[in-house]
Order: structure tokens, then sequence, then C-alpha cells
């Protein structure tokens, strides 16, 4: 009866929150692109505002079961506007609650790793290369960016949720569910945006781990200075990543990759087996005679082919073999297989980039010359005044009379670091016929880096790729299990990994004998790390509690966890 008089006669069919009225929201609810039922979608609906009469909440408890039900088996997770819709969906983990129980991993088999929420602002390079990599690791996705195509390609690839518009608006996180995530990325295209969604976030969640994508050198020491007060977690910025990694290559010019463990102590590189090498038609067994220093050859790349090997694998010419060795040991290494070249003196950048700025200033620190070549007359000015230890010469880099008029053949490196994959990579292949001793590659499409690798021109460098596989080093560390990933590398070309792990007393066989470990297919101890004493292990190493692993594999299954390297 109070229900009649404030409403009269007429609402006697339509009180407020029944199920048949038209949801009433105070702001346009965004709906979620559809999704193709194969790939797993979640259903996403509008809310229904008010809740429903005494005598008529049994009536809608069971509709709206019925109706939950529906969706999911008959559209699974399309999403669109629906009348029978719950009063409040769940949000964020709560909703995966079944699939997802809190302390569990999500993915493959390992018993370590945490389940989180990510919300990754901005869908371009870095942030597709994260998508790809997060998801692979089982963690669930919300992807923000104001281009809804962008978004739509996204989803036509991965099972993930979407979320167009603004990054900064405090509305977009807030559907986003950023109140209750475990971390925001935020890698848009402009800094202010990444740094300004990052401080939204924050507000709303006090408790939210942020990562902001900062490519300007002008507030790299800002940031330093201002972390704290602006609650972020950590900075990357990958033109900066690029650059130390092209100067890490040019140090030691013969190998074509480098990848750091343990702190240092060891690294896995890449060399290729010539015509002529002194490892042609070496078996691996005996390969300590040749080298007479402690290596061991973890993976073999010949013809696109990965391949995990064992002693009796014999080496040829073209192929791509990944050593581990102790960091101490790579110059006697080379010196030992008669492929130590001499120290970088000279280089040439084509391109006046971000990367091409950062590196130019480590190399001309380190007493290197560096002469840089820019198309853009304004860039060229702006280099030079910035640089005035280098040169800098105007016109375009991809020009053969100009690159020889300005000395390619007298450079000791060449490094192509402009915007176009396809002019980095004909110039390398140009200074590749004029013998230029190294040659390094930028490049962000990734599968061109898989068809360059088997020219053996030189070295690629994908920043893209570095800055993702740094946010994820993060990812792992606030995982914080024990057993889990500490660090990870993509070898081969993306084909396999090495993975680094801390020995716990949760990780099955201490004390084994390598040879009587049941490790799966395609899965390799590389090194062992006791107490700052690098360990290159055979069939009677063990590992103990406390030590540090690097292993790689193959498998297409993720490995979270040490124990995933065993076979069940």
């Amino acid at each position: 009866m109070r229900w009649r008089k404030k409403h009269g006669r007429k609402a006697r069919c339509a009180p407020p929150g029944l199920l048949f009225r038209r949801p009433r929201v105070s702001a346009p609810v965004r709906a979620a692109p559809p999704v193709h039922p194969a790939r797993g979608a979640r259903c996403r609906t509008l809310p229904v505002h008010g809740a429903p009469g005494p005598v008529l909440r049994p009536v809608f408890c069971f509709l709206r079961a019925v109706s939950c039900t529906f969706y999911r088996k008959e559209y699974n997770g399309v999403a669109t506007p629906t009348l029978l819709a719950p009063p409040a969906p769940p949000k964020g983990r709560a909703a995966r609650k079944k699939k997802h129980a809190p302390g569990r991993h999500a993915c493959g088999r390992g018993k370590g790793a945490l389940h989180m929420k990510i919300i990754i602002a901005g869908d371009g390079k870095v942030g597709l290369a994260l998508t790809r990599q997060l998801l692979h690791e089982g963690h669930e996705l919300v992807v923000i960016d104001s281009n809804r195509s962008v978004l739509g390609r996204s989803l036509e690839k991965y099972d993930l949720l979407t979320v167009p518009g603004n990054a900064a608006a405090l509305g977009t996180l807030r559907e986003a569910g950023a109140a209750d995530a475990d971390l925001l990325i935020a890698a848009t295209s402009t800094d202010e945006t990444n740094i300004l969604c990052c401080l939204v976030a924050k507000r709303l969640n006090p408790r939210l781990h942020t990562i902001a994508r900062v490519r300007s050198y002008e507030y790299a020491e800002q940031l330093f200075l201002m972390r704290e007060e602006l609650g972020l977690s950590m900075s990357v910025n990958p033109e900066l990543a690029a650059a130390s990694e092209i100067f890490r290559l040019l140090q030691f010019p013969s190998f074509i990759q480098r990848e750091t463990f343990a702190k240092g102590r060891v690294e896995i590189v890449e060399l290729r087996v010539d015509e002529g090498s002194r490892l042609c038609g070496v078996p691996l067994s005996q390969l300590d005679s040749i080298t007479r220093v402690k290596v061991l050859v973890c993976a073999v790349t010949h013809g696109g082919a990965v391949t995990i090997p064992n002693g009796n694998y014999v080496l040829a010419a073209g192929d791509h073999i990944h050593v581990t060795a102790a960091g101490a040991d790579l110059a006697r290494l080379l010196k030992n297989l008669g492929i130590m070249r001499r120290r970088v003196r000279q280089v040439m950048l084509v391109g006046g980039g971000r990367i091409t700025y950062y590196l130019a200033k480590r190399l001309l620190q380190s007493g290197v010359g560096v002469k840089i070549i820019e198309i853009d007359a304004k860039r060229a000015v702006q280099l030079a005044e910035a640089l005035p230890a280098a040169e800098v010469a105007l016109g375009d880099g991809s020009s053969r009379e100009l690159l020889l008029a300005e000395g390619l053949t007298q450079a000791d490196a060449l490094v192509t670091l402009t915007g176009i994959d396809e002019e980095n990579i004909v110039v390398s292949m140009f200074g590749h016929s004029q013998n230029v001793p190294k040659i390094v590659t930028k490049i962000n499409r990734l599968e061109y880096g898989s068809i360059f690798a088997e020219l053996g021109v030189g070295s690629i460098v994908s920043p893209k790729e570095l800055c993702s596989n740094d946010i994820a080093r993060y990812v792992r560390a606030m995982q914080n299990t024990v057993g889990s990933v500490l660090t990870l590398h993509s070898i081969a070309g993306g084909e396999a990994e090495a993975l680094e792990f801390r020995v716990d007393g949760a990780v099955h066989y201490c004390g084994v004998p390598l040879r009587d470990v049941p490790l799966r297919a395609g899965v390799l101890i590389a090194c062992i790390t006791r107490r700052g004493k690098t360990i290159i292990p055979d069939g009677a190493a063990h590992f103990e509690k406390g030590d540090t692993v690097v292993a790689v594999t193959a498998c297409e299954e993720a490995v979270t966890h040490m124990n995933d390297l065993f076979e069940p």
C-alpha cells in the first residue's frame, strides 16, 4: 500500500527495479565489442537499478538465475544489453572465483604462481606485446584504448576484455575495474596520459601497482625524483632499453644476442657457426676440448627449426647456437674459438630518433666515435646541439652513395634505427655486403625478425619486446611465490625460453643427480649458481635449496614454476 500511495495506480505493473523495466543509468554504459564464442568470451551486461518489492523478490531471483544461465550457455558472453540481467554483476576476480580461486595458478600445471587482474592502457606495439606475453602466463587482462578498431583486432586474437575510451578518464578506469585490479600498465602514445592514468587509478585503488611508459628523456630524471609522490611502482622506456641492449652487443661484436642471468654472473650468448669454423663437424660432447672453458650449448637453430640438443648433436655450418657460460669466461671463449673481433671504435647510426640519442650518448662516454645520418633537417640540428662530440650528416640514410661517402666501409659497426623496418633491413643488408664487421638492426614487426635472422646479417633488437620483458619480470616479482620464475628471456627467435628460478623447499628433486631427474621433453638445465659460484651442469650435477637455476625450454605450455620442468 505504501508503494501504491507513492507511485500511483499506473505504476502497479512496473515497480522500480522490476525485470521488464528499461534500466535507468546515470551515464552511458559502454558495451564491449562482440567476441566470437569460440574464443571463450565473457558476458558483460547492463545493470538494472532498484530492487523488487518483497512479494516479487523470489520471482525476480528465479528469473535472474535462469537468464544468466541462458546467456552463458546460448550466447557465450556476447556483450549486449539485456532485460534479464543481475542487479550488479560481479567485478574483477570475483566474477571468476570458481574458475580461478585466489592463490591458485591459472595456467599450466604450476602451483606457485598467482593469478592477477592486469589493466593495460594502450593497445599499440608495447601493449600488444604485453597482451601476448601476460595472457600466455595465465593472467586476466583488460585492455583500454580510444581506437575501437584496434581493440577489435585484439579481440579477434586473444581472450580478454576491452574498454574503449580515454585511459586517463575516471569513468573509463572504473569500467575497466581499476578498483579491484592488481596492476595497471599505462602504455599509450603520450607520456602525459600515461602518468595521469597512473595517478587517477591510484586514487581509485591505493593498493594498485602502476607502471608507466615514459619515452621522453626530459621526464626521466623528474620521474626518478618524483616516483613516490606520483605513486609509480615502475617506469619503463623502450628506447632507452633498446639503446642499452645495443650497447651491450657492441661490447662483444661477435655475439648476435646476449641475455644475462643470476645478477650478471651467467650469460646465454648466440653465435653463428660459419664455414671453416673450428666448430664445424664437432659433436657437443667434445666441445670443451675446443673452447677450453666450461660451456653448454642449450639450443640450436638451423633452417628455422629449434632443437634442445644432447651430447650427440654434431654442429654444422649455418647453425645458430645458444651457449651458456659464466660472464667472466666470455672473452676467453671467443679467443679460443678464433672469432674474436676487434674492439668497436667507430659506429655509424642511421636514423636520428630517441634510440639514437641514448645510444650515441653512451658510446661517446665510452670513447667510441659516432656518426649519425638523419634525413630530417630540424632533427639533425637538435642532435648536433645535444651531442656536440658526434658527427651528424644530413641526408637519406638509405642512399648507397651517401653511405659510402660518409665512410661506411671504415666503420666498425652499423646500427639502423629508422622508423621503417623495411628500410632498416635493406640498409643492414647493404652494410653486410660492404663487410661491415658488426651490424645491429632495429625492428618492430617480429615476423621480419625470423626471416632476417636466417640471412645471418647481424643482430636484431626490438624495443617493444625489451620493454614487455622488463614489465613481465616485474609481474613475476609481484607474484613473490616460492619456485616461480624470476627472469625470462626469449631466445632462438622466440621459439625457446630461458628461465631463471630460485630453488626452495617446495621444489622437487633437490639433491638428485640431473641424470636421474625426469625432465620434460624439450627442457634442459643450462646453469646452476650456488653461493656466487657458477656451475655448468653435467649428469652428476644437482641443485640444492638456495641455488639459482637457469633452464631452457622449447615447450608450448607455459612454465611459471620450477616444478613445471619435471614430468608429473
